[in-house]
């Protein structure tokens, strides 16, 4: 069956997804809307876009309510994108480490803020233990996302090697296991790594903000999604996030230049409190 995304079915889906997540769905995203929600409509056997609707705002429909808003958020990403902020990430672990070890709790906290299928933290914490030389690590990231499915992709760490050709030889052997068997033309990122990663569903708009400051925020190709609003709001939700002197990291195309933000520019798409 094909079924047809009304304009007002559209409105409809789009004011709730923007209830929900603060994603903002201009009319340029209406055809995304109608392919990948047509899967969950064949999925469910619902008969058109505003039957669809009516369930997920009701109370019954709330687990599917979370599978909408997975479908309609995710998107790709790939190990160690955006190099550059890698780079950076090197050559400020030393001193904020030095930082976090009179601590407490003696680690330096990272927040991988929409951290999708898991490449972007485990990134992260690949990086943090070529900084260090194989030294134990005191670097501990937290991952999140809106999406439960993407989220059970990256607690598993298991990537076809398609996701894997960016990766060097010398990284790809030191922190992945090659798969065999079912597996084989997987990889598998090795305990070392996982180790250091938490995962967790978070809504950026919604969700209590984590209890602990962080020293290190990456939130890298989201705003664009949100309204200048919304993106404001954002902003300051991580701002507030953040230990004095910590750093934030956003997408190459993206800019905090004309938000209300307290940020201090380091270089493009890199900031500090």
């Amino acid at each position: 069956m094909i079924w047809e995304l009304k304009d007002r079915d559209f409105e409809k889906i789009r004011r709730l997804v923007y209830e929900k997540c603060g994603i903002n769905l201009h009319e340029g995203k209406k055809e995304l809307v109608n392919c990948r929600l047509g899967k969950r409509l064949r999925a469910g056997n619902f008969q058109s876009f505003a039957q669809y609707y009516d369930h997920v705002t009701t109370e019954e429909g709330t687990d599917e309510l979370v599978r909408m808003i997975d479908s309609i958020s995710t998107n790709l990403t790939y190990f160690f994108r955006e190099d550059s902020h890698f780079q950076r990430l090197s050559a400020i672990l030393p001193s904020l480490t030095d930082t976090a070890v009179n601590r407490v709790s003696r680690k330096l906290l990272i927040w991988s803020a929409a951290c999708s299928t898991g490449e972007e933290p485990y990134s992260i914490a690949i990086q943090a233990l070529e900084a260090m030389n194989g030294a134990p690590c005191l670097v501990k990231i937290l991952a999140t996302d809106i999406s439960t499915s993407v989220l059970k992709t990256a607690e598993d760490g298991i990537y076809p090697a398609e996701k894997l050709k960016k990766i060097s030889p010398d990284i790809l052997r030191k922190y992945f296991r090659r798969g065999t068997g079912k597996w084989d033309g997987y990889g598998c990122v090795k305990k070392e790594v996982r180790g250091m990663v938490s995962f967790k569903r978070f809504n950026l708009m919604a969700s209590p903000p984590p209890a602990v400051l962080f020293d290190v925020i990456f939130c890298r190709n989201v705003m664009i999604y949100f309204d200048r609003e919304t993106q404001n709001a954002l902003v300051n939700r991580l701002y507030n996030s953040l230990v004095p002197g910590g750093y934030f990291f956003i997408g190459h195309s993206e800019s905090l230049a004309g938000l209300h933000q307290h940020f201090k520019y380091v270089e493009p798409s890199v900031y500090r409190k």
